[in-house]
């Protein structure tokens, strides 16, 4: 018998996605139902793959409920499955621990929620399977759950349905349920799904995966997202693929501008790159950071520029499905910086640096207080360490064409 199950987690529904403030033009309400288009498409991929489980490892939900909508409308979802036959098992993870969502709504039947009490079983008979998994209760879970559950059901393939940062992942992630690979070696089961690592990871002898999660939400969740699909044939593995559902992209974006004598050669550079990105995409909607980068006679005059509004140009003469999230400045002079000159010019340049690196407390005094009361709220970073670059940057350059 060959069955197919898949696997996702972290879907974060109706969590807001970060960082497009830079760009005026970006729809951030259509931006902020991505999350939802790609539970639909998940839904879609698991009726097309005719598959007969979803498991779903934990943070359906990004916290409480805003209101009644979202629970609805994963609970809809989750009834297209069902009513096609489908069976979903899913467990609760940090974000939205037993203790966290204070909402509730009856889901369809067919769809199996663990115990947050103690690891559960599920055997499914009729597939040759036994899932066992275990929600959290209350969001910092620390202990190892994995070492509660059950040793693997003989005669079954088994399962393990764990939301854990999982010491082999690395990175730096929040942990709760930490465990390790002699951890889950030890159960015997033939495949862990895994959920709480954002970034796709899998490892073999026995299948240890992170499908990474479903949308990315910010420029640190880059690229593509999505599940992963199992198939099964006769009690045995016999491929895991990724398949991609999100329905919105991050991309980090570096411009090369070395040897450019003009804005314009330099913005032709940006744009390029700009396009490349958007390829990648397949027709989704792309929000970027863009690095201009390289040593370059431009170096004093982009500082002094408004580059957000250059590279906003050029990203709405391609499509306007791409937004900007920011835009960073990093070249540097053809000649030498000034901090390895010997004289009073470099030991002043010298002296910027060294405030910009270790700023005083009261370097900047209460001018930033003053400036949050006139800008739109969030639009200063809380780290002033990038202002501060962006105005040496801008000095050295003047003082260095003097």
């Amino acid at each position: 018998m060959t069955i197919r199950f898949l696997h996702a987690a972290d879907i974060h529904l109706d969590s807001p996605l970060r960082g497009l403030e830079a760009d005026p033009g970006a729809p951030v309400e259509l931006i902020r139902g991505a999350t939802r288009r790609a539970l639909g498409k998940l839904v879609d991929l698991a009726l097309d793959e005719d598959v007969a489980l979803l498991l779903i490892a934990g943070d359906i939900y990004d916290g409480d409920w805003p209101d009644y909508g979202t629970g609805l409308f994963f609970a809809a979802q989750m009834a297209r499955l069902t009513r096609a036959g489908r069976r979903v098992i899913v467990i609760r993870g940090n974000h939205d621990a037993q203790n966290r969502i204070t909402r509730t709504l009856r889901l369809p039947e067919g769809v199996r929620v663990l115990d947050h009490c103690k690891p559960e079983t599920v055997e499914l008979a009729d597939l040759g399977l036994a899932v066992h998994g275990q929600s959290f209760a209350e969001q910092a879970v620390k202990d190892n759950l994995a070492r509660g559950y059950p040793p693997a059901m003989a005669g079954r393939l088994n399962i393990g349905l764990l939301h854990t940062c999982f010491e082999q992942a690395g990175g730096v992630h929040e942990r709760y349920a930490p465990c390790t690979r002699a951890d889950l070696m030890d159960r015997r089961y033939d495949y862990w799904a895994l959920g709480h690592i954002h970034a796709r990871q899998e490892w073999r002898d026995p299948w240890i995966v992170f499908p990474g999660n479903l949308q990315g939400r910010h420029i640190n969740e880059p690229g593509p997202k999505g599940a992963t699909l199992v198939s099964v044939d006769e009690g045995r593995i016999v491929s895991v693929e990724s398949r991609i559902v999100d329905d919105f992209r991050w991309a980090r974006v570096s411009a090369d501008v070395t040897g450019c004598e003009t804005n314009e050669q330099a913005l032709a550079r940006v744009q390029t790159a700009l396009q490349t990105a958007l390829d990648a995409t397949e027709g989704r909607g792309l929000a970027v950071r863009v690095t201009l980068a390289g040593a370059t006679a431009l170096h004093g005059t982009l500082a002094a520029a408004d580059l957000r509004v250059d590279v906003l140009n050029e990203a709405r003469q391609l499509t306007p499905n791409l937004w900007i999230e920011g835009v960073e400045l990093r070249t540097r002079p053809l000649r030498p910086p000034l901090e390895d000159r010997g004289d009073a010019l470099g030991l002043l340049a010298r002296r910027i640096d060294a405030l910009v690196e270790a700023p005083p407390d009261d370097l900047l005094g209460d001018w930033p207080e003053q400036l949050e009361k006139k800008l739109p709220p969030n639009t200063l970073p809380d780290d002033r360490k990038p202002i501060l670059a962006r105005a040496r940057d801008l000095l050295l350059a003047r003082l260095a064409e003097g």
